[in-house]
């Protein structure tokens, strides 16, 4: 197999390069440090058209495909995580549970402004006693009469408190069998309704130029047709939906572990000591080299994945692995940079730094290290 991109993918490649060396770079530090959220950063990528790039143009989107998500998660990423993050979920779980399971409504409704990035949307799976364990989820929506009566609480929504999310889709047991096993349906929950609360931002040790929320649902009264896709079947969507982002995260993560080896680089250029630049010892060379390696490993990985998913074949291992992989090079890659950093890889102020405290979640989201082997496991007959 050979990893080509396409001429138009290259294109959107050193497109999203060149906004992120010279758009985001220059101040998204200032964001950071502030824990405040890039809202001019993420216009211009609405206006570049990046949350529609997998949307079909009905809606407003580029009607491109996954692949090209992912390129443009890998530039941004090797940049900053926070921005990168903050299109991998609006697309991958604000925009996707409504492209696959969404009816002609709620499509024709939402997802021209999701598309353009003028609203975002999140999604509320995750809760604060299931964590990997998203079967055991407790929050209920009971219909009653022509609607969904809402209740609980999720934890660690991305996306969900800006001042232009409009939306989350939250996991919910809509009933149960004789058997006592949890029917789980996914509602689509517009911001402002009442009963509807978004708690402060979390104080996080990375992202911290991304939103993330913890929600609560009290009495949450939503129509009946808000209902996504089958109910009862709420659970499964979301794990294919999670299959999908899975692979943006692993493009994601490979451009962390590279923006790491492009420091790096640079600075062992720079930096000397003991009368010559740091780059001429081997020490440092040899520590470039694996994070070189490490970074195309995981690329290879993501691209393996996505290749597969756009063809159509199953890749649900593939994208474990590329996932477990690349995250694991991300975090490694982020704490040899800030070794060949020294003093300075612990100050805020380099992308290093950044990247130290950013790279450990990439290890936990979206399914942990361990559940990626458990699933590479079952999938080799164990």
């Amino acid at each position: 197999m050979i990893m080509q991109l396409s001429d138009e993918h290259e294109a959107l490649r050193a497109t999203v390069e060149e906004f992120a060396q010279k758009e985001v770079a220059p101040v998204i530090g200032e964001y950071y440090i502030a824990e405040k959220f890039p809202y001019d950063l993420v216009a211009q990528m609405g206006e570049m058209g990046l949350f529609g790039l997998p949307v079909p143009e009905e809606y407003d989107g580029m009607g491109g495909d996954y692949v090209a998500l992912c390129v443009a998660l890998e530039e941004l990423g090797r940049v900053d995580q926070s921005v990168a993050i903050t299109l991998e979920a609006g697309v991958s779980l604000g925009i996707m549970p409504l492209l696959r399971f969404g009816s002609d409504e709620q499509k024709q409704q939402y997802l021209p402004d999701l598309a353009t990035g003028r609203h975002l949307g999140g999604f509320g799976l995750t809760e604060a006693g299931g964590g990997s364990d998203a079967g055991a989820t407790r929050t209920t929506a009971k219909l009653d009469g022509d609607g969904w009566v809402i209740n609980g609480t999720k934890a660690f929504i991305t996306n969900s408190g800006t001042d232009i999310t409009s939306l989350v889709t939250v996991t919910a047991v809509t009933d149960r069998g004789e058997d006592g096993k949890k029917e789980i349906s996914a509602i689509l929950v517009p911001s402002g309704t009442p009963g509807f609360t978004v708690a402060p931002s979390y104080s996080k040790v990375g992202w911290n130029a991304s939103d993330t929320h913890e929600l609560s649902f009290d009495d949450c009264r939503v129509p009946a047709e808000n209902l996504v896709g089958t109910r009862g079947r709420g659970y499964a969507q979301f794990l294919s939906i999670l299959d999908e982002g899975r692979v943006a995260i692993a493009a994601l993560s490979t451009g962390a572990a590279q923006g790491c080896v492009d420091e790096s680089v640079r600075y062992a250029r720079e930096r000397e000591a003991f009368g010559a630049a740091i780059g001429t010892y081997q020490g440092i060379q040899f520590k470039i080299a694996e994070m070189e390696a490490r970074a195309v490993c995981a690329r290879l990985a993501w691209h393996d994945a996505a290749e597969k998913m756009a063809a159509g074949l199953p890749f649900k291992k593939e994208a474990a692995v590329a996932k477990l992989v690349s995250s694991n090079a991300a975090m490694d890659n982020a704490r040899d940079a800030t070794q060949i950093f020294g003093g300075y890889g612990f100050m805020n102020e380099y992308p290093v730094a950044r990247h130290y405290r950013d790279s450990k979640i990439l290890e936990i989201g979206e399914g942990t290290s361990e559940v990626q082997k458990i699933l590479i496991a079952r999938h080799l007959g164990l």
